[in-house]
């Protein structure tokens, strides 16, 4: 028990300024609403109204949601290479940068083709 302390400590220190943040701009803040900040926040678009169904997203919606995913999970590997890069040695290096070239190609693939572009 005594090896985990600091992190309990830690952890109670973070909740702790995180619930005393949350108090204090409740307390101390300005209460001056109106109907802009009352509204859903949409990006600086005009929210419309959807149809019952709940309307439908464009394509580029999940694209880009599954680009995020694919580059994200680069980073999972990324780390625990990190983490032991020296117990690797050389081979370590080549396959990581094997893997790193191949995401590389990816993505100038998809910036190529205009998946990165929001229009």
């Amino acid at each position: 028990m005594n090896v985990y302390a600091p992190i309990l400590v830690l952890g109670a220190l973070g909740a702790a300024f995180a619930v005393f943040s949350v108090v204090m701009a409740s307390i101390v803040g300005p209460k001056r609403y109106n109907r802009a900040k009352l509204e859903a926040y949409e990006c600086g678009i005009e929210p419309t109204p959807h149809a019952a169904g709940g309307g439908r997203f464009p394509i580029k919606y999940y694209l880009t949601a599954m680009l995020f995913i694919v580059f994200d999970i680069e980073i999972v590997f990324l780390y625990p290479w990190a983490v032991t890069f020296d117990a690797l040695g050389l081979f370590g290096l080549v396959e990581m940068l094997l893997f790193v070239l191949t995401v590389f190609v990816a993505y100038a693939y998809v910036w190529r083709r205009g998946g990165l572009e929001w229009d």
